[in-house]
């Protein structure tokens, strides 16, 4: 058997029973048509008659997607109970949550596609490309901020909050290194330079300061260089 079934233009009653053995198999659903959405709940809303895309997924979660945006015209979260039946020979596909109580309702005036997916889907979701993957790079290998450099602390506290990472240049003076993950402007030079005034003020007059990200600002390079701040690009 196919992972996936697609029926093109199926009549009611057999998008029906495709819809509801979908639901009964945990498949994810999905269906394109003209349709409107009649919702009750914390509040009321109805949206007329207009060719949709319609999600319905395993965990219980609806989405009514219109022709434009990224976020849906209606939704609901997981854990809803969701069922299909025909009212006056058209599908109508039910969506009820108990906490709190909430209702939608969507009639299909014609449907034009029908598919059923037997989905498999295990993987979480890795985060690639953080500040704490660039931080870690640094960690692993403080040559990347340059020759000599020994990073001794993270998130270390001034007077004007935490400093990504604090170390010591092949001189011994103090370095603070602050991380950003794409590029910058000016604001990220404030930053660096609150955390190196602290630093001079309390414990080295000579500290210094490196900011780290992929790329900076021709306004943030300029301020580096008046403030005497220097940048280091690095990836992720």
């Amino acid at each position: 058997m196919s992972r996936a079934e697609t029926y093109a233009e199926p009549l009611a009653p057999r998008a029906r029973e495709v819809v509801a053995a979908g639901l009964d198999a945990e498949a994810v659903v999905t269906l394109f048509g003209r349709c409107e959405v009649d919702y009750e709940g914390r509040a009321s809303s109805y949206l007329g008659p207009g060719d949709r895309l319609v999600v319905l997924k395993p965990d219980g979660t609806l989405l009514v997607h219109k022709r434009e945006q990224r976020t849906p015209v209606n939704w609901q979260p997981p854990g809803c109970d969701h069922h299909a039946e025909l009212v006056d020979g058209q599908l109508q596909v039910v969506s009820d949550r108990s906490n709190p109580d909430e209702h939608v309702e969507i009639l299909f005036e014609e449907i034009h596609a029908l598919v059923r997916y037997d989905a498999e889907d295990v993987e979480e979701l890795e985060l690639t490309g953080t500040e704490e993957d660039l931080r870690q790079r640094i960690l692993d290998d403080p040559s990347l901020v340059e020759a000599g450099f020994e990073a001794e602390e993270t998130e270390y506290q001034t007077d004007a909050g935490a400093a990504d990472i604090v170390g010591t240049d092949a001189e011994g003076h103090t370095v603070v290194v602050e991380l950003k993950r794409r590029r910058v402007g000016p604001k990220a030079v404030g930053q660096l330079k609150r955390y190196v005034d602290a630093v001079r003020r309390t414990e080295d007059e000579a500290a210094r300061g490196i900011l780290v990200a992929p790329s900076v600002t021709d306004t943030a390079h300029e301020l580096l260089d008046e403030e005497g701040l220097e940048f280091v690009s690095l990836e992720p």
